[in-house]
């Protein structure tokens, strides 16, 4: 009887904490972050929901069955149907869920970005981001990864033979324009790593032999963290950067200053 009123208060606590907005997502700040925001609440209530009525549920069953002098249990087989049923209903459940959230999935991730937007690279390597801008004339260096070195600072193999990558900017922080579109493509040096900035409601794999596109607009000027989400290594705790959201006019000083 004692467990079943501990797990009826724990679940009333936890219930009410969420409800009242104790723990919620940070400052959404890209276009896209209200509607990632929007689909977590719809799970949210939902799963809250069915977590309250099973633990309720399980309390009353303890309550209900506990141990008392002279009672003696009894072996059932349970009911097929009403197995059936929550199946299915389970079911029904995860699909829409998925359906529901496959919108603002495909529009990070399978729709092309504006034609307009910037581009970057970012390459993940251990325990660091590099991110490569074009430079003035818009087009990205060739890349070699026989010219990969860290110790002579040219981490991304550029061939400083071709003209195009004689202006490329690489640094180890990012800078994007506020209300500006912006395409990032993902590299990974050695393992999988993962591109993760919390108040963007952006995360997506960086993958050793591949290159990922996902675009975004920031909405917001400030100073974001750029963590590494992927389990990575010893080092991995301490993989991070930053992503400063600029007006236009610090954008185009930020790529000034950092123009070799």
């Amino acid at each position: 009887m004692v467990l079943a009123i501990l797990i009826w208060i724990i679940t009333i606590t936890t219930v009410v904490l969420f409800s009242i907005g104790k723990w919620t997502f940070p400052v959404a700040a890209s276009t896209h972050a209200p509607r990632v925001d929007n689909h977590y609440y719809v799970v949210l209530v939902i799963c809250g929901i069915i977590f309250f009525l099973a633990q309720m549920g399980l309390g009353w069953v303890l309550f209900r069955y506990r141990d008392r002098s002279g009672a003696r249990a009894v072996y059932t087989h349970g009911n097929n149907r009403l197995e059936l049923v929550w199946t299915i209903a389970t079911a029904v459940v995860f699909f829409a869920l998925n359906i529901m959230g496959q919108k603002v999935w495909a529009d990070l991730r399978f729709r092309s970005a504006p034609a307009d937007a910037i581009k970057i690279e970012v390459y993940g390597q251990q325990f660091v981001w590099n991110i490569r801008y074009p430079g003035k004339d818009g087009k990205f260096g060739r890349t070699d990864i026989k010219l990969m070195s860290d110790s002579s600072g040219n981490p991304l193999g550029i061939d400083d033979t071709d003209p195009a990558g004689k202006d490329d900017i690489v640094v180890p922080t990012m800078a994007i324009p506020v209300n500006r579109p912006v395409e990032i493509t993902l590299r990974a040096k050695d393992v999988t790593h993962s591109f993760f900035v919390r108040e963007l409601r952006v995360k997506q794999d960086a993958v050793p032999g591949m290159a990922i596109p996902i675009h975004f607009t920031a909405t917001q000027i400030g100073s974001y963290e750029v963590a590494c989400a992927e389990l990575c290594g010893l080092g991995h705790y301490k993989m991070r950067s930053v992503l400063e959201v600029l007006s236009e006019q610090d954008y185009e000083k930020w790529l000034a200053e950092h123009a070799p």
